[in-house]
């Protein structure tokens, strides 16, 4: 490819992304979701630099105590700052979101449009395994896990990587079996185009709007999962700071400190709202149908 037809791809790429977060940001609800969601990010990034304190700095004289200029939303029963420990649980939970969900959709998408392109029988199998995956409850397969391996994080990321890929191979294989019949495809095949060059440069980009609405709409309910096994002792290990732990110590403390279970609560229900609302702009802007209609 010349450097002419480069710069060309280029600036189209730019103009689409530009349109996506137009289109995203023109929308209040999509506005919403954004914020939320790049303000989660920021302070995944930046928490050494946000949190006011080290988060498993202990410090019993100040124990449980109650929110003030020095610690916003109080200590917990060791005397850490909790907005610290908040701070630093949200790198736990966005990194256990983003491993997960980009493995589970990676190899997802790469057995879904082998199933939908490939022979009928290898087809058969790949259905086999997803079918064989998703027949256990996703609680019931964690435990069993944790409780064979042990908690941990990376215990936490395979547990949710292995029963999420199902989902998005499935939609892949949809959607690749709707592609492989259409003119553009069948004209690579007539060029002799390798299978996989087809996959990769013409179905796959196709195919992966859905894919992305899916995935930032299964985000809250990963860092759900996450924080459920660590209330529950099963996921990261302490000193770690994790909103789980954190809502395990404050349901613990509920009667003296309420404030640690409320604090450690709301940013689970803000980071389902941002990421339901970002999933929902994405398909209305990504899905063809309803664009369409408006």
């Amino acid at each position: 490819m010349s450097s002419g037809k480069r710069e060309q791809v280029e600036i189209r790429r730019t103009n689409r992304i530009k349109s996506l977060f137009g289109k995203l940001l023109g929308d209040p609800m999509g506005a919403i979701g954004v914020l939320i969601v790049a303000s989660f990010l920021i302070i995944a990034l930046f928490a050494d630099v946000i949190a006011p304190y080290e988060p498993n700095k202990i410090d019993i004289l100040n124990k449980l105590q109650g929110p003030s200029l020095d610690h916003l939303v109080g200590t917990d029963q060791l005397g850490r700052d909790t907005l610290s420990r908040l701070i630093h649980g949200t790198q736990i939970a966005l990194l256990v979101a983003a491993i997960s969900i980009g493995l589970a959709v990676l190899i997802g998408s790469v057995l879904g449009a082998i199933a939908g392109y490939g022979p009928t029988w290898l087809d058969f199998i790949i259905m086999l395994i997803f079918d064989t995956m998703r027949s256990y409850p996703v609680i019931m397969f964690a435990l069993a896990v944790v409780v064979l391996f042990g908690p941990s994080l990376t215990t936490i990321i395979i547990i949710i990587m292995a029963t999420s890929f199902p989902t998005y191979g499935r939609l892949m294989r949809t959607q690749t079996q709707t592609l492989r019949k259409s003119e553009y495809i069948l004209s690579a095949q007539a060029l002799g185009i390798s299978t996989p060059r087809i996959l990769l440069r013409h179905i796959l980009p196709n195919t992966i709007g859905p894919i992305l609405i899916v995935a930032s709409m299964d985000v809250p309910f990963v860092i759900a999962l996450e924080a459920g096994l660590s209330f529950l002792g099963l996921g990261v290990r302490p000193p770690t700071p994790s909103w789980g732990s954190i809502l395990n110590d404050g349901f613990t403390y509920i009667r003296n400190s309420p404030w640690i279970l409320f604090s450690a609560g709301a940013p689970l229900i803000l980071v389902t709202i941002g990421f339901t609302f970002l999933g929902e702009q994405l398909r209305d802007v990504l899905d063809p149908k309803i664009s369409k209609d408006r």
